[in-house]
Parts: structure tokens; sequence; C-alpha cells
């Protein structure tokens, strides 16, 4: 999928979903990318590399964790490939370097995403799916806020996953 701006009322849907989710967003520019996700950062955190140009990763970021260091960190930070403005999803795929326990592992999940793969529906997103997913054969996954369950009565956060979510969109 080529990377382009998105119109600026599908990154204000997408920003407002996210909000109402009780995700934070920052959107900065490339070469803001490594000091927004250290600010981000809490205790020790584990990471895939990001495939953004001129977007790196701190080094403070493990990339290649061993399983001690996983289960030790409490952030984890991975690239999206999509974002739905709807619902305030992420699309984020399985990837040989770790991407879908980093994700989920953590009790803070920073997902870094480019302003251009925000689509706006579920329809879009399809599309991209069959295109996509269907050329690579990767699975991926749709995550929406933090983890939730009320399985057991009160509202949980972080049984299945992350507590916390935070977006850096790269413009």
């Amino acid at each position: 999928m080529a990377t382009q701006r998105t119109e600026p009322a599908r990154y204000d849907r997408f920003e407002r979903t996210l909000e109402e989710y009780g995700v934070g967003v920052r959107r900065v520019r490339p070469a803001a990318v490594r000091e927004t996700i250290e600010s981000l950062r809490v205790g020790s955190a584990v990471g895939t590399p990001l495939d953004i140009e001129g977007a790196a990763l701190p080094e403070s970021v493990t990339t290649g964790p061993t399983t001690a260091e996983l289960e030790a960190a409490e952030t984890g930070v991975t690239s999206a490939s999509l974002a739905i403005a709807e619902y305030g999803s992420v699309v984020l795929r399985a990837t040989a370097e770790g991407s879908e326990p980093i994700s989920l592992f953590n009790d803070r999940h920073v997902v870094v995403l480019r302003e251009g793969d925000i689509v706006p529906d579920m329809a879009s997103a399809f599309e991209w799916f069959g295109e996509e997913l269907r050329e690579t054969r990767d699975s991926a996954i749709i995550a929406t806020g933090p983890s939730a369950t009320a399985d057991m009565g009160a509202l949980v956060q972080g049984a299945h996953g992350p507590k916390e979510v935070e977006v850096i969109v790269v413009s």
C-alpha cells in the first residue's frame, strides 16, 4: 500500500475515536519518533524495528528480546500496518521479529503508524486485507484500545493484553 498524506478529517476521526477509548495519540514528524517513544516508555522496553523512513527506536528499546527480556518489559513498541479511523483500531501484523508477543505481553503498548496508512472505515480495511494479506499470507490482528474484559463482572483492563495503549502517528 502506498503511503500518502491522510485527509485531515480521517486523522481527526481516528484521534477522536482513540481518545474515547482512553488511548493517547501524538502526531509527530519522523525525526521526533525516537524522542516521543522515549517519553512514553515505562520501565524496560522491547520492540520491533520500525519500517518508517526517518523514524527510529531509542537505544532503551531492546529489539530481538529473549523470553526473559520480553517477560520483564513493561513497554512494547511495534509498528502498525494500517489504522481504521471509524473504530480507532490498528492492524498489527505478526512478524518474524516478534511483533505479536511484544504488542500483547506488556502493560503498555506504543504503536507507531504512518499517517498515510489510516483508512476511513472497515470496508476500506477489508480492501487492504484482501490485497495485502492474500499476497503475503501474513496474519494480522485488529486491536482497539487497551485489552478489556467484563467476564467476571466489573470491567478489567489488561486481562488479555496491554492495560495502556499509546499511538504515535508519523506525518
